[in-house]
């Protein structure tokens, strides 16, 4: 997992290094620079993966930008010629500085510099070592077929290649609209929660651990007593539904037997984004590290407390670890942190006074802990102003 992830000259950051957990919790004024946070990670995985193009940034969930706007250009500084992005946790590391042109742009970012740092496997790479091949090509991508699998910087660079950022969609959790960014085992825009949960129940893939938190999850659907995943012929669609040809089905304990089984294009949204989570946290395919932008996406304010006081708890309880990046403008998810626990971390993103994205830690400490004694949770503490991350 990522202990540091340093960024400077992209978009709103100048130059910010965030300490992460486990869980990271991102709160802010809409264009504080939350999501630049979330897409320089993105950017930096796409390094480590060997090329940094249009289409590597859209399959993490990246915007894709030219360098006039990926480039910080504030008034009172100097434009830097590169971008930089730095991880690292405890001996292991990658870093890498990336240019392209302003005036002319070429399709793919060059490296400029690009470091691998780990025990015993090192890559340097700029001015002073230039290594080999093509500029718009990274050299730890093509070394890391040489590393053993089972090295520790091979699955801290791995951790970063993999890493994508989901924003989902009502219309492409119903199954309804067609997933534009497919992943496994989620689409980046919610696409395949059938397969996803057909999955989970295969023999072999099934335990005690996924038979915990989909009980778990459903039992955050109060109106539903199953949920299953089924062949669309099986149920009653509107020929209208542009159903897919296998849908999640939800039981519901008021209708009446034989009339009773609704498909995610009828159920709440709210409960496919229940499902949605669940399935991330605990499915053997996800990603060691992903991004949730937006994550309170149709939730109800007490529905979003509860989820995630329950999905932090099946991210620190998975295996294999996983570590998770959220972004929410919902103040209720703010009371399911159990922040008390280093692992889980809440972060308020603001702009300076001169438009540079600034990120603080909030701990709970004995200020915070004296207001709670007084009735103030951290959802009326943020909303009040105390912790920072609100409009002006």
């Amino acid at each position: 997992m990522i202990e540091a992830l340093t960024v400077r000259g992209f978009k709103s950051i100048v130059d910010l290094t965030v300490e992460l957990g486990q869980v990271n919790v991102l709160i802010g004024a809409n264009g504080s620079g939350k999501s630049n946070l979330l897409e320089a990670l993105g950017v930096l995985g796409a390094a480590a993966n060997g090329r940094v193009d249009d289409q590597a940034l859209l399959a993490r969930g990246v915007r894709p930008g030219v360098p006039r706007l990926y480039k910080s250009a504030f008034g009172d500084r100097r434009t830097r010629p590169h971008i930089h992005f730095a991880a690292k946790t405890g001996s292991q590391s990658y870093q890498v500085s990336l240019q392209n042109p302003i005036d002319d742009p070429e399709p793919a970012w060059r490296y400029h510099s690009e470091r691998w740092q780990g025990q015993p496997e090192e890559v340097p790479r700029g001015p002073r070592a230039p290594g080999t091949g093509p500029h718009d090509q990274g050299l730890a991508a093509l070394r890391a077929a040489e590393i053993p699998a089972d090295s520790p910087s091979l699955l801290f660079l791995r951790s970063l290649q993999r890493y994508v950022i989901y924003t989902p969609a009502t219309a492409v959790l119903r199954g309804t609209a067609p997933e534009s960014q497919p992943s496994s085992p989620l689409g980046l825009s919610g696409g395949g929660l059938p397969q996803g949960l057909r999955r989970l129940m295969r023999p072999g893939i099934q335990s005690a651990a996924v038979d915990h938190v989909l009980k778990e999850a459903l039992g955050l659907v109060p109106w539903a007593t199953a949920i299953t995943a089924a062949p669309a012929a099986w149920l009653p669609l509107s020929p209208a539904a542009a159903a897919s040809a296998e849908v999640v089905c939800f039981r519901d304990r008021y209708m009446k037997g034989g009339r009773n089984v609704l498909s995610g294009y009828d159920a709440s949204e709210g409960a496919l984004y229940v499902l949605f989570l669940a399935i991330l946290a605990c499915h053997p395919a996800a990603p060691p590290l992903y991004a949730i932008d937006n994550a309170d996406h149709g939730l109800n304010p007490r529905l979003a407390r509860r989820l995630f006081s329950h999905f932090c708890q099946w991210v620190l309880a998975g295996e294999p670890a996983r570590q998770a990046l959220i972004t929410t403008h919902n103040p209720l998810v703010l009371d399911g942190l159990p922040l008390t626990d280093d692992r889980v971390r809440l972060f308020a993103v603001s702009r300076t006074g001169s438009g540079q994205t600034a990120v603080q830690r909030i701990v709970v400490d004995e200020r915070l802990s004296a207001m709670a004694d007084k009735g103030w949770t951290l959802s009326r503490l943020w909303v009040m102003g105390h912790l920072g991350g609100v409009d002006v």
